[in-house]
């Protein structure tokens, strides 16, 4: 029982920070983007409140892990989480459309959601010239092998939150920490000469981060990508633990959120 009731907190955790215009925003829910023998993959679209003029551009928040063992371990799917409807109202509310979906199988299903939003973003109000990767934690290592195989073709920007990175150099710690928790890992053996040099990237860092060398993992993915001279916006969150956004609720937590939605306005809706 005790544990079911952890689960069940987990699945209602949200983010710590709102804005206006959060509980008004417009869902299509269980939107089919590919058809499968096992049943349709679907995706929730959160539109931005009120009435829009033409496409908006969009973010998608990367899953790096199968919804089955979200399934298995918190009994919904992942875009069913507290934590990835608040992220998605957040975006909504800020004047971007927000995209969560299922993954079966996470390392070709992005792409297969990318191709069907080509094909019909238009119908979905959705301007798929312009659209912008949010991912954390284990997810990031699949949202790196997405920016480096679409470059700036439709990817106008990423946010990369408290995620392992790639292993550079001798470094074992993204294989090791995906063989553990599950997460693909499509950027094994990619380094940032990989990355397209105009994208911008916004990395955010817990300083209290306890995940076995995931700190250690974006220390040295900084300091390589700023000899490359990238664009990146970097964010260390001094005091904040893994995944603050949801388990730190303090000022720094928010301020940094506030940055986060800025970045992405700012390169979306240009």
């Amino acid at each position: 029982m005790a544990q079911e009731t952890t689960r069940a907190e987990i699945t209602k955790k949200t983010v710590v920070y709102r804005i206006a215009g959060m509980d008004a925003v417009t869902v299509r829910p269980d939107l089919a983007y590919r058809t499968t023998d096992a049943g349709p993959l679907t995706m929730d679209v959160y539109y931005p409140p009120g009435v829009r003029v033409g496409p908006v551009s969009a973010v998608i928040f990367v899953l790096g892990f199968s919804d089955s063992g979200a399934e298995r371990i918190f009994g919904c799917k992942f875009k069913e989480l507290g934590s990835y409807i608040s992220r998605a109202r957040l975006v909504a509310a800020s004047g971007l459309a927000a995209i969560t979906y299922s993954p079966r199988e996470p390392a070709t299903d992005i792409f297969e959601l990318l191709q069907y939003l080509r094909r019909h973003g238009t119908g979905l109000g959705i301007d798929a010239t312009r659209v912008g990767l949010w991912a954390c934690s284990g997810n990031v290592p699949l949202a790196l092998s997405v920016v480096m195989k679409e470059g700036d073709r439709a990817m106008k920007c990423a946010v990369l939150c408290y995620g392992y990175m790639l292993d550079l150099g001798d470094a074992t710690w993204v294989a090791e920490a995906s063989k553990k928790w599950g997460f693909v890992n499509p950027s094994a053996g990619k380094s940032v000469a990989d990355l397209p040099q105009e994208m911008p990237l916004f990395v955010a860092r817990a300083g209290l981060d306890a995940m076995p060398g995931l700190n250690q993992s974006i220390d040295t993915f900084l300091v390589k990508t700023l000899e490359r001279n990238l664009a990146i916006t970097f964010a260390n969150h001094a005091e904040g633990p893994h995944a603050f956004d949801l388990e730190h609720d303090s000022e720094t937590s928010r301020e940094i959120i506030r940055q986060i939605l800025k970045f992405m306005t700012y390169h979306l809706r240009g």
